[in-house]
């Protein structure tokens, strides 16, 4: 399984905007945006690795403007944590990534007064994204134009963006998967506003985006647990404990 995600990654890499193939390594970056979670890169499986390829990958992203920073599947290049520790990266997290398969989700009930639906128009994308900012922390006002277009495109190319919505009309918090690629695909971004939590959105968010995938065609779905909290949400719709993911960037 460690394989097939870190495959997965590297091919969704590719389908970024302006993707680099920068010796073994893929990065994917979005030129309208610095955001080091959006822009990154990660090592293609069984490619050998050197220290100057990671330093021709420290001159790429420098030259685009862009922090340096991977995130990758630990077991696929075991000795590449070392060669980027030796060029001034520093670890950012070691998570723990979880699966679920058809045979394995369950599907928790909509919590009463809320729906689950995909938003349609970019009002809606707007509203979706400024409540899963919110849960995040950032009240920074708006989503810009360019952040509800990056979701418009990540719907039009057969990625999943779901959303829970109030009888009167407030979202209050929403999630996404990429486009399955090789029967698999990643679920981010599950939040919900605070004053909507403890009411089984978060779950129930997830679960509506795992079925979506799965009515797509796709095999597995896979994401992380950003504490105890969320990873017990998981647990119990069906994900379970697999391999580890590296998340490493240089200043």
């Amino acid at each position: 399984m460690d394989l097939r995600i870190q495959r997965s990654v590297v091919s969704h890499l590719r389908t970024r905007p302006k993707a680099l193939e920068i010796g073994p390594f893929v990065a994917g970056l979005d030129p309208d945006t610095e955001s080091p979670f959006i822009n990154y890169a990660s090592p293609v499986p069984g490619a050998p690795i050197t220290a100057a390829d990671v330093a021709a990958l420290v001159t790429a992203f420098t030259e685009a403007g862009r922090k340096p920073r991977l995130e990758y599947v630990t077991s696929c290049t075991l000795e590449l944590e070392a060669l980027l520790l030796g060029a001034g990266f520093t670890v950012e997290v070691r998570n723990q990534y979880l699966i679920c398969t058809p045979s394995t989700l369950g599907t928790p009930p909509v919590p009463a007064d809320f729906d689950l639906r995909e938003p349609e128009t970019d009002r809606d994308r707007a509203a979706v994204i400024t409540a899963q900012n919110e849960a995040f922390g950032d009240f920074s006002g708006d989503p810009s134009e360019d952040a509800v277009a990056r979701m418009r495109r990540h719907q039009e190319n057969g990625g999943v963006t779901l959303g829970a919505r109030t009888r009167d009309g407030v979202w209050a918090g929403g999630g996404q998967a990429v486009p399955p690629n090789d029967g698999l695909s990643e679920v981010a971004g599950i939040a919900v506003r605070e004053a909507f939590r403890r009411r089984g959105l978060g779950g129930a968010i997830t679960a509506g985006i795992t079925r979506r995938l799965f009515d797509r065609g796709a095999e597995v779905a896979w994401l992380e647990a950003s504490g105890d909290d969320s990873w017990r949400v998981y647990e119990r719709i069906g994900f379970v404990p697999s391999g580890y993911r590296l998340y490493i960037s240089r200043d």
